[in-house]
């Protein structure tokens, strides 16, 4: 039994190509978690075929450096309370707090800066309190960081950014996130004494939407006939209509989970034959059960069936190349 993301490799790849062409060398790619699906090395020899003049890749925490190659920098993008052994990352600050629990670390930081998401980073008041901390703790400043948010548009995250411009200083790069190519080039035209640097991780490695050359889907590895009124799953669930009972290959384990929705008909993750299939109970370690009613399309033993699920939090068990 397997979930199993498939990816038609050239499409991918030229989608991957261009997507980086579109931001230049401005791009700094972003290879965290669970590597998009992909898995983390993979995604790091991509980068390293990407021939930026300054190779960097962006990874989630200090606990992801360990695979990261020779060849690339790492930019850790949430901030560490633990310092690592190396001081060839930049770690990421975001508060005075942020800064005093690297110690007497001495690398390179990004500030990042508060964005309307006020998750990490420095309110505007705070700046000066927090630039002086990296001064005194002896770390090179390599960079500022706005990570902005994904709802509102282009223009939403460009008032943003032009928000704390005047109050940074000119010859510190500013690294922004979530703009089209488009948008990011006017940024850089209409402000030719900055330096812009793009963390892209999402619409690079999948597309946004997510292309058609990626598809997810899991295998059918047992069917049985069920009638209305039996029970069956691991809390004894009633069998809502006579059918058919599908054991998927899929579950927890692989990050396969029902989907948050009022109506229950709608928590199933999983497709077959353009038609949602009803769970019958919540996805377990490595089976979900759906039921099919009596007369629609079912699927067979060793079918694949499609899985509606962010590949983010997605742990494939195997990935196929076409």
């Amino acid at each position: 039994m397997s979930v199993r993301l498939t990816v038609r490799r050239a499409l991918w790849r030229s989608h991957v190509a261009r997507t980086a062409a579109a931001y230049g060398d401005a791009l700094a790619p972003v290879v965290k978690g669970n590597g998009y699906g992909f898995g983390r090395p993979l995604l790091h020899d991509t980068v390293l075929g990407m021939g930026n003049p300054d190779p960097v890749v962006c990874v989630g925490t200090v606990h992801e450096l360990h695979d990261v190659p020779a060849g690339l920098r790492a930019v850790v993008l949430t901030p560490s309370l633990t310092a690592p052994f190396s001081v060839a990352p930049v770690l990421t600050v975001g508060s005075t707090e942020h800064v005093a629990a690297l110690g007497n670390w001495g690398g390179d930081v990004i500030v990042k800066l508060v964005s309307s998401m006020q998750r990490y980073g420095v309110q505007p008041d705070g700046l000066d309190e927090l630039m002086a901390s990296v001064r005194r703790a002896g770390l090179g400043l390599h960079a500022f960081a706005l990570h902005l948010p994904l709802a509102g548009d282009d223009a939403e995250r460009r008032a943003e950014i032009e928000a704390w411009l005047p109050l940074l200083p000119a010859g510190v790069p500013l690294w922004v996130s979530h703009l089209s190519p488009d948008s990011f080039h006017s940024l850089t035209t209409d402000h030719p004494d900055r330096r812009f640097r793009i963390r892209v991780g999402t619409a690079l490695w999948h597309g946004v939407p997510r292309g058609d050359f990626l598809h997810l889907g899991a295998e059918v590895v047992q069917t049985r006939a069920v009638r209305h009124g039996e029970v069956a799953g691991y809390h004894r669930s009633l069998v809502p209509f006579d059918g058919t009972l599908v054991a998927i290959g899929a579950g927890v384990s692989a990050g396969i989970t029902a989907l948050q929705s009022d109506d229950p008909q709608r928590r199933s993750p999983f497709h077959f034959a353009r038609t949602r299939l009803q769970l019958l109970e919540p996805p377990h370690m490595h089976t979900s059960l759906v039921v099919v009613p009596a007369g629609q399309p079912c699927p067979s033993v060793g079918d694949l069936v499609d899985v509606q699920r962010p590949l983010l939090a997605t742990a494939p068990d195997e990935i196929v190349w076409l």
